[in-house]
């Protein structure tokens, strides 16, 4: 008989021989552990970025909110004690004690007066003026007001700007500048105030307020109209 004929089966063949290849291809598929690591490092790069401008902003938005906060104060300061100033009146008042003081009493950081104009919104028994008070106390500049104007205790003291190194006060009439009043020659008032506080971050703040109308009538001359 002859020989039989030998086939070959593609099929095995073929799998046989694609399939070390394909299993080659799916390991060349993957990370290498230098990519892994390059790949952390770029990442753990972003992330510290991130974080520092996200810190840089939270402190930015910090800083400028404290600088708000300042100019608030200031210009809340300022209107406060322009209208106390501007409404200031030669009325003499008593202390606690009963001890008649002038009407306007200064030094180089504390500051007494009495005003007019103080509203009476609730029909209180009191009058329209009030006596208030400016000081220093430890490193708040604050004002201080009366319930009445003669004999009372003073009112819980409201601080208007914080944190304060020093103030100064001085006291001009005529053109000289003094370091107090206490209308001892005869004045009872001064025409201008002066106030200058140092916050403890070293930022200095300068303000002038006319006391009353800031002006003194001058004697007619002789002969004049009347």
């Amino acid at each position: 008989m002859g020989a039989r004929p030998c086939y070959a089966r593609p099929g095995r063949s073929g799998a046989a021989a694609v399939g070390p290849a394909s299993r080659s291809g799916r390991a060349d598929a993957g990370f290498t552990l230098v990519e892994v690591m390059v790949a952390l490092l770029i990442f753990g790069m972003l992330a510290a970025a991130g974080v520092a401008v996200l810190s840089f902003s939270v402190r930015a938005q910090a800083a400028t909110g404290a600088r708000f906060d300042e100019i608030a104060a200031l210009e809340r300061t300022g209107a406060i004690m322009a209208a106390d100033l501007g409404q200031a009146l030669p009325r003499a008042a008593r202390d606690e004690g009963g001890t008649l003081l002038p009407a306007f009493v200064g030094g180089a950081a504390t500051l007494r007066l009495v005003r007019g104009g103080w509203s009476n919104l609730d029909a209180a028994p009191r009058p329209g003026a009030q006596k208030v008070a400016y000081r220093l106390d430890a490193d708040t500049w604050q004002r201080i007001a009366w319930p009445q104007l003669d004999g009372a205790l003073p009112l819980d003291p409201a601080a208007l700007m914080a944190p304060v190194a020093t103030a100064r006060l001085r006291y001009r009439y005529r053109g000289a500048w003094s370091e107090r009043w206490d209308g001892a020659a005869g004045v009872p008032l001064p025409d201008a105030v002066e106030l200058t506080l140092v916050r403890k971050g070293g930022t200095t703040f300068r303000q002038l307020f006319l006391v009353g109308s800031g002006y003194a009538p001058q004697p007619a001359a002789a002969g004049a109209p009347g």
